[in-house]
């Protein structure tokens, strides 16, 4: 059963497009970073190279509106997206076949990664696999999560007098941070930025106000950034469990702890205009997607 996206349903608008020069055998990946949710934050390096495009390998946090501005109409559009607290992923060692596979038929692979290819993604193991089979390669940087979020939340990361430095961290499971490291990060003044740790956001608090973080640091909870459903949702740590304790996120939601949060409410200028709790980036549905080489098709898993 094929299950290859139907890539008649995106429609490209070129606007002064300047076209990179045409590639030879064999072919070549892009690793690019598409940015968080608004579609105009991708680079302009990348939306070149996705008008040239013959496969565009794409994950979900990746806004379609992308794909339907930019996106070379002849090429196939394959969604490898993960969602993996739910079940569902598109295994690497399928993605890694994918991007290889295509590039040794000669064709130019764009391997679309919401936000940031290099920040709290797969690209070492997309890497090595490109490096061990000879594949030419391009990395392309996007905005990170915790940039977009900082923005459109008017939360300046590392604003003087408020943060010496900033911290990317994720907490996805305990074995991630040692205790010892807790109390490191409840005594720095360094904003502290957590990604894909809304679920273990209790423990989160619980480890940091354990270890008497200040009291002058402030949560912030921002949920969707940069698209139009995003919201923003501020707590006193030392209150937390009164105010967001065991609430649900929609997903991608980032966390910003650090005096800097107070900065919110004198900066904010990003409205969503949006009361309802909707999805940017819709769920998968189904449970990933296998590659089958030798029938040269894409099976739903």
């Amino acid at each position: 059963m094929m299950v290859l996206t139907d890539s008649s349903c995106f429609k490209a608008v070129f606007t002064n497009s300047i076209m990179l020069p045409q590639l030879q055998q064999p072919g070549k990946v892009i690793l690019a970073g598409a940015g968080t949710g608004d579609p105009d934050l991708i680079t302009i390096k990348a939306v070149r190279y996705l008008q040239q495009a013959d496969i565009i390998l794409t994950d979900r946090l990746v806004s379609k509106e992308i794909l339907t501005r930019y996106a070379n109409p002849l090429a196939e559009i394959i969604p490898v997206g993960k969602q993996c607290r739910r079940g569902i992923s598109t295994p690497q060692k399928t993605i890694n076949e994918l991007m290889i596979e295509f590039a040794k038929q000669g064709k130019l692979v764009v391997r679309l990664k919401g936000g940031d290819v290099s920040i709290f993604s797969n690209i070492l193991d997309e890497l090595q696999a490109l490096k061990a089979h000879n594949i030419p390669f391009e990395i392309i940087p996007g905005v990170t999560a915790a940039l977009g979020a900082a923005a459109y939340t008017g939360i300046p990361l590392t604003a003087r007098d408020h943060a010496t430095a900033v911290r990317l961290l994720t907490f996805y499971k305990s074995t991630v941070v040692t205790e010892d490291y807790w109390k490191e990060l409840s005594q720095t003044d360094d904003t502290l930025v957590f990604y894909m740790s809304s679920e273990t956001l209790d423990d989160v608090v619980k480890k940091l106000t354990d270890n008497h973080i200040a009291a002058d640091k402030l949560l912030a909870v921002v949920e969707q950034a940069t698209t139009p459903f995003q919201k923003v949702y501020i707590s006193n740590l030392y209150e937390y469990n009164t105010t967001l304790k065991n609430k649900t996120y929609i997903s991608p939601s980032l966390v910003i702890i650090g005096k800097v949060v107070n900065l919110h409410q004198e900066f904010s200028w990003f409205n969503s205009n949006n009361q309802e709790s909707e999805y940017y980036f819709k769920p998968l549905t189904g449970s990933g997607y296998i590659l089958d080489i030798k029938n040269e098709n894409i099976l739903v898993a």
